[in-house]
Order: structure tokens, then C-alpha cells, then sequence
């Protein structure tokens, strides 16, 4: 038996002592937090303060790329503010340059309106005239024919039939052509008993008698004429005048005017 165990003693591995090993290394055993007999170790000092340099170049570097690109972003930024600016104010100039032509073909656009009016007006006035004008000196060309007409029927006075006949043929003619002056616009004057007026009457002579106050027209002997309110002839007229006042002689005759 002895034997047999000193056997199995043989087959087991020899046992180490720690302590001795860690003497004979002359270094202490290490703890489960890197000391050694409670001390820090200087290799896991040195390891842990590598792990932090690198920790905070780490963020250091973070820290500097994201200030470029802070950086990067603002001045970029700034450029397109910049840009949007220059651009707001090129636009607002556009706008200002844009409002100014507007006003100013405003301008010339009222003065041209307002140059047309006048010439509308200007032509349509001229046109006007000129045709008044026309029929006037047309007219007057045709009155003296009525004149004639009017002279005929105070004198002519027919005696027999064929002499009435021939008096109403020709006064037949008469009035158709009055009726054509009067839808045209010619009235005739009618001056007697009226005050003379040189706008319209032409005084021939002066007349004394009672029957109208001085100044007044007594007479009508060339009949005038209107075209609307234009005057077409003026009449030829006879004014009244005052008598003259009579002076009886030394034979008891009466006599005119100063002895």
C-alpha cells in the first residue's frame, strides 16, 4: 500500500507555492484592479492615462472638425444671405426703374389722350364751321331768287284767270322753296317795331314820324335772314326818327325847322 501511494504521489504534479514564485520573480502578485499588494501598478497607471490622451485628442479633434464645419456652414451662410441680398436689392432697383417708366408712359400716355381731345374737338368745330359756312354762301346766292319771288306777289296783282294762273304756278315755286330753306334752318327777320340793332339790321335811312319811338325800326326793306342763330343777312330797315318840331311864321303859316 505504502508503495502504491508513494506511486500516485509520483503521478501527481509537484505544487506550486505562489509566493515563493512571486518572490523568485521578484515581483509582487497583482491584484484584480492592477496593484500590486494594494498599490497601482505602474504599467496599468501609464496604460490608463495613454487610453485618456487618446480619449481626449479623440474629442479634441471631434471638436476641432466640427468647429470647421460650423465654421464652414456659417460663412457659407453668410455667403448666400449676402447673395440674396444683393440680389433683393438688384430687384428693387428693377422694380423702382420699372415703376418710374410706368409713370412716365403714364404721363405722355394722359398728354397725348388729352392732345387727341383737343384736336377731336378742334376738327369737329372746324368741320362744323365749314360746313355752315358752305350753306351759308349757298344760301345767299339763293336769296335773291326770293327776294324776287317776294317782289313779284306785292306788285304782280293779276287781273283774269290766265294772270291767276300764272300767279299761283309761280308762288306754288315760291313756297316749295321756302319750305326747303326753312328744313335747313332759315327763319327770316322780323325787325319792325323793334329797336335797331346793328348785329342784325343795316339802317338805309332815317325816318321822322309818330307811329314809333326814336330809334326803333320802322321799316323793313330788304328782308334778313337767319341760319340757326347765325346771321345769314342782316336786314336792310328804315329807322324812326324824331319829328322836328314846328315853328309858326309872322304870317300865322307854320313852318319846319329854325327860321
Amino acid at each position: 500500500m505504502n508503495e502504491e501511494e508513494n506511486q500516485q504521489d509520483n503521478t501527481l504534479p509537484p505544487m506550486v507555492d505562489d509566493q515563493a514564485v512571486a518572490q523568485g520573480m521578484g515581483d509582487e502578485p497583482l491584484s484584480e484592479t492592477g496593484t500590486v499588494n494594494g498599490e497601482p501598478s505602474s504599467d496599468a497607471s501609464v496604460y490608463g492615462t495613454s487610453q485618456t490622451d487618446a480619449v481626449s485628442e479623440a474629442a479634441a479633434t471631434s471638436r476641432a472638425i466640427g468647429g470647421e464645419e460650423s465654421n464652414a456652414e456659417a460663412a457659407s451662410n453668410s455667403a448666400a444671405i449676402e447673395a440674396l441680398t444683393r440680389e433683393v436689392e438688384a430687384l428693387k432697383a428693377q422694380v423702382e426703374e420699372r415703376t418710374q417708366q410706368c409713370d412716365s408712359f403714364k404721363t405722355q400716355y394722359m398728354r397725348i389722350a388729352a392732345d387727341f381731345e383737343n384736336f377731336r374737338k378742334r376738327t369737329l368745330k372746324e368741320k362744323e364751321d365749314s360746313e355752315v359756312q358752305i350753306k351759308c354762301a349757298t344760301i345767299t346766292e339763293l336769296l335773291p331768287v326770293v327776294d324776287n319771288f317776294e317782289r313779284a306777289r306785292s306788285q304782280i296783282k293779276p287781273q283774269t284767270d290766265s294772270e291767276w294762273s300764272i300767279h299761283k304756278s309761280y308762288q306754288s315755286v315760291y313756297k316749295q322753296l321756302a319750305d326747303a330753306l326753312k328744313r335747313i334752318g332759315v327763319s327770316p327777320m322780323r325787325p319792325e317795331g323793334q329797336e335797331f340793332d346793328p348785329n342784325l339790321h343795316e339802317a338805309v335811312m332815317r325816318e321822322p314820324t309818330n307811329e314809333y319811338p326814336e330809334g326803333t325800326v320802322s321799316e323793313q326793306l330788304v328782308r334778313g335772314y337767319f341760319l340757326g342763330d347765325r346771321v345769314l343777312r342782316h336786314a336792310l330797315v328804315k329807322v324812326a326818327a324824331a319829328m322836328e318840331p314846328v315853328v309858326p311864321s309872322e304870317e300865322g303859316h307854320p313852318l319846319s325847322g329854325e327860321s
